[in-house]
């Protein structure tokens, strides 16, 4: 298997094979590289976290690291620092080992790839040369032979013509003499530079190119044998410092062994002992003689307004306001409108799930403001409870943003579902569940939030998100009559609608024109009643109606 006696004809696919070699090699280099800066990273991170929760010294904090729990949490900090220089190790191992010796051996390969098609390049320039040469001799000599025969033709015409002189044809006859020799010193250059030619074609053929393709799969095939090799290096790196992370996690487990929850009660007791016995019993003191007791009327009005207390929280539950599904006028790539049927059903029902994930992750931290915000009500020292309003309603707005694109998204997939072919009874969607199941345990949450005087601290996030409802409510019924239909056109060509505003055409569609160019260069069309934009003009064939007002004919 040799590639100068396979591919001796490739020249030009080797030199794009071991390019392509070289390409591959730089781009494991590039791999290896980002991967020591994630290392070198990640290091700085565990250190920072380490350094984090270090105890001050001489403060409070660090008279608490004599409680068992408290040591081991320090030893596993230490550990962690540990274990953050075994990824600096990892990162530098990588880069001496790997990331730089092939750095310099890519150098080296290039200029020996460079050397190799040089030669092979110079061999066929030399046997271009040769061919050149043959076939210039090969015309000529056939020249020649012409002229001779011209020649010999023209001497016996003369010869036999009894009216010429004997000088004219001796004249000829020499002429002819001269154009034969001519013709046999041409037949034997001729013969010389073939011979010579097949010589060097043969050289070239099976010495010259197998020796320099030879080279060239030599060199490929140390390439692959080097890649293999700094492939086994990045693992045995990473498999070197393996002891060391085990040792860095036994010390984080020997630690949480060495906890002694009767020796940290030991030390609470030692802390805080008053050494002081318990009161006795208090004696009885009769005042009954000189009293009536009577109902007090203020442990009545006291009741009452407990009960007016409870029947006010209880009375202070809001429902769970649905936002209205509002129309997506342009029909843009967003829909999947360019795919098959159930190609597009896939592709809306996985939208459709990844925006109910985002909206469980924005309630999940709804959820965690409003907590801090109650613990800043409770403890106002902690923090200013006003300053996490401006983030509920951000957050809140970000909720009902995402549920009207999953309601836009469920609208097009229910339009889906209605043209595909009946399967099976079989949930539809996710998103009902989804919002069935959540919708209570959200507004419970919300009702069970309650500030010390009774009042709730989500009042101004369930307003704004009343508002920004209502708003789109009053959008949804102050949208435009539809454009009159102006006349049809044909799509040339297929347009992808990428941007806000225009609409995806697949070539040869029929569409409806709507608004005719205004000199822009675009023209906007509708396929049916929700989805219309604007398409290019060259990109359609537009046949107004002549009764349509101000309409003209164009093409």
């Amino acid at each position: 298997m040799s590639w100068g006696t396979e591919l001796w004809d490739q020249f030009d696919n080797l030199e794009k094979h071991t390019q392509w070699g070289i390409d591959i090699l730089e781009k494991y280099i590039k791999f290896v590289k980002e991967r020591t800066e994630i290392e070198i990273s990640y290091a700085k991170q565990l250190r920072n976290l380490s350094k984090k929760y270090q105890p001050k010294r001489n403060s409070k904090e660090e008279e608490e690291y004599k409680y068992t729990s408290c040591k081991a949490f320090l030893s596993t900090l230490n550990e962690m620092n540990d274990y953050a220089g075994q990824h600096e190790v990892i990162s530098e191992n990588m880069t001496s080992q790997i990331t730089v010796e092939l750095t310099r051996y890519v150098q080296e390969l290039k200029q020996e790839r460079k050397s190799h098609f040089h030669d092979g390049r110079k061999a066929q320039q030399h046997i271009e040369t040769c061919w050149k040469q043959l076939e210039s001799s090969k015309r000529r000599f056939e020249r020649d032979c012409k002229e001779a025969d011209r020649a010999q033709q023209y001497f016996e015409k003369m010869d036999a013509d009894i009216n010429v002189t004997k000088a004219d044809v001796e004249k000829a006859r020499q002429q002819a003499q001269l154009r034969h020799q001519m013709a046999e010193d041409s037949k034997a250059d001729y013969s010389t530079t073939l011979q010579k030619f097949n010589h060097e074609q043969h050289e070239h053929y099976y010495t010259q190119i197998p020796s320099i393709f030879q080279k060239i799969q030599e060199m490929e095939e140390r390439r692959i044998v080097r890649i293999g090799e700094s492939m086994k290096t990045y693992a045995e790196v990473d498999r070197q410092v393996i002891p060391i992370i085990g040792k860095c996690l036994d010390g984080i487990a020997k630690a949480a062994e060495s906890i002694d929850q009767k020796n940290d009660s030991q030390l609470v007791i030692e802390a805080y002992k008053s050494g002081f016995e318990p009161p006795g019993d208090i004696e009885f003191e009769d005042y009954t003689q000189p009293m009536k007791r009577t109902i007090s009327e203020t442990s009545l009005s006291n009741s009452r307004g407990d009960s007016k207390t409870e029947l006010k929280f209880g009375s202070k539950s809001k429902g769970k306001l649905w936002p209205f599904i509002k129309k997506n006028k342009g029909a843009g790539p967003e829909d999947f409108s360019n795919l098959p049927p159930e190609q597009r059903r896939k592709k809306l029902q996985q939208k459709v799930d990844e925006l109910n994930k985002e909206i469980q992750k924005e309630m999940d931290q709804r959820d965690a403001i409003t907590k801090m915000k109650d613990v800043y009500i409770k403890n106002p020292q902690m923090g200013d409870p006003g300053s996490l309003d401006h983030k509920l309603t951000e957050v809140g707005q970000n909720i009902e943003k995402l549920r009207l694109e999953v309601q836009k998204f469920e609208a097009w997939l229910t339009e889906v579902e209605g043209r595909l072919p009946i399967r099976g009874e079989h949930p539809r969607r996710q998103s009902g569940m989804y919002e069935a199941q959540n919708t209570p345990s959200v507004n419970n949450c919300a009702q069970d939030r309650e500030s010390p005087d009774g009042s709730y601290t989500e009042e101004q996030s369930q307003e704004n998100e009343l508002k920004m409802m209502a708003t789109d409510f009053d959008d949804e019924f102050d949208d435009e009559e539809p454009l009159p239909t102006i006349g049809t056109c044909k799509a040339l060509y297929t347009f992808e609608g990428q941007n806000e505003g225009t609409i995806s055409i697949a070539e040869g569609e029929i569409l409806y024109v709507i608004e005719e160019d205004k000199g822009d260069g675009w023209t906007r069309i509708r396929r049916n009643e929700d989805e219309e934009g604007y398409v290019p003009t060259s990109y359609v064939e537009v046949y107004l109606d002549k009764n349509a007002k101000g309409a003209m004919t164009y093409i």
